[in-house]
């Protein structure tokens, strides 16, 4: 099974549509596909025709952002439904302030001798209320200030650095109290890029079991491939399911494209496996 349950589109802040990412997994020989964008559930239809008329299977999906211990992280839902009444409105809430922090960003950017920031940031946007860092990341490496995406952030705009504002997202146990209510399983995504202690992920990964969560990405676009064992490690010694996906936001030399990923290790159980 070549899984892909973790990628972006236009809906959010990816740059192809979500049928053209669809074709780009396809592409990869992608077998199941997932479309995760931001805090909102906009792209579900087109992915899902999109998907099936290319022959994949699809999962809906969405990462939902999360405030936890003072910092950012992103928690992917699966197989949810994109009609629950109580993930639409919690995420509704989530998307709450977006732009009010996109402005701050800005104001920051500025007092750094980045004029126009928000101006900027606002060329890669399609819904101004969904705007967010990865916007102003493409901003600053059109500008050339930054080298590429992960460098914008290493240098500007990631947790604690200069052009960082921080903002209060959903709550660990309202992310996974809305997707369980909408039928599908929370999966911590990414944990390698959270900058946290061994004591904090333990406490982290320890809270999120006793909410019902059962899975964390180990394979990932996100993560390096010593992360992998890292994680795999990490999902043996928690009994965490273990996901797959590439974390795809936009085509480019340093892209890691849907499907091209090395499988997961053969003794952990893909969080897959209950929905086929």
């Amino acid at each position: 099974m070549n899984a892909d349950l973790h990628c972006h589109s236009t809906v959010s802040d990816g740059q192809l549509t979500p049928a053209a990412v669809a074709q780009l997994a396809k592409a990869g020989g992608v077998t199941l596909w997932a479309l995760t964008d931001h805090d909102v559930l906009g792209g579900q239809r087109e992915a899902r025709e999109a998907a099936e008329a290319l022959g994949m299977r699809y999962l809906s999906g969405v990462e939902i952002s999360v405030t936890w211990a003072s910092r950012t992280v992103h928690i992917v839902g699966l197989h949810v439904d994109p009609e629950c009444a109580a993930l639409v409105d919690g995420l509704a809430r989530t998307r709450d302030g977006r732009a009010a922090r996109a402005e701050a960003m800005g104001e920051r950017l500025g007092e750094l001798g980045i004029p126009d920031a928000y101006a900027g940031a606002l060329q890669y946007v399609s819904n101004p209320d969904l705007i967010s860092r990865t916007h102003f990341a493409r901003f600053l490496v059109a500008s050339g200030r930054a080298q590429n995406t992960q460098d914008a952030f290493s240098r500007w705009l990631g947790d604690g650095k200069p052009g960082y504002v921080a903002h209060r997202w959903a709550k660990l146990a309202d992310a996974v109290a809305w997707i369980k209510a909408a039928g599908g399983e929370a999966i911590i995504a990414h944990p390698g890029r959270y900058a946290y202690t061994q004591l904090e992920f333990d406490t982290l990964f320890g809270e999120f079991i006793d909410l019902g969560g059962k899975a964390i990405e180990v394979v990932t676009g996100s993560h390096t491939p010593d992360q992998y064992v890292e994680y795999a490690a990490v999902a043996r010694r928690f009994g965490f399911e273990a996901s797959r996906g590439s974390d795809f936001h936009a085509p480019g030399p340093d892209a890691i494209e849907p499907g091209t990923l090395p499988p997961l290790p053969s003794d952990l159980k893909p969080v897959w496996e209950r929905w086929l």
